[in-house]
């Protein structure tokens, strides 16, 4: 009996990898949530703290910070990364080589 594994090289995307819907979406405010967690860790920030500066109650942020963000709008995430002290720049340029566009994040 054999047992070898098979190994898949993911995308880099997982929304993309589990076949979901608006997957480049789904990636794109994940890793503005895993920003605006970064910022609160190290800024010392408790939840209760956070939710008074970004205008949320503390089990919203609780529901932010454990990845259950799908009631959030990317706007709205945005904001919250405003409020916890940083800027937001949107770039918008040419696709290079290809006949669409990719949203991507750098976070600083």
């Amino acid at each position: 009996m054999s047992t070898e594994t098979k190994i898949i090289r993911g995308s880099g995307n997982v929304f993309a990898d589990l076949g979901l819907p608006n997957a480049e979406d789904h990636l794109l405010k994940a890793q503005v949530v895993a920003a605006i967690a970064d910022t609160i860790h190290q800024r010392g920030l408790t939840q209760t703290a956070t939710a008074k500066l970004i205008g949320l109650k503390q089990p919203d942020v609780s529901k932010l910070l454990r990845g259950r963000f799908e009631g959030f709008s990317l706007e709205r995430l945005l904001g919250f990364l405003t409020k916890l002290g940083h800027n937001v720049t949107i770039d918008v340029g040419p696709a290079n080589e290809s006949e669409t566009g990719q949203l991507t994040f750098a976070h600083v």
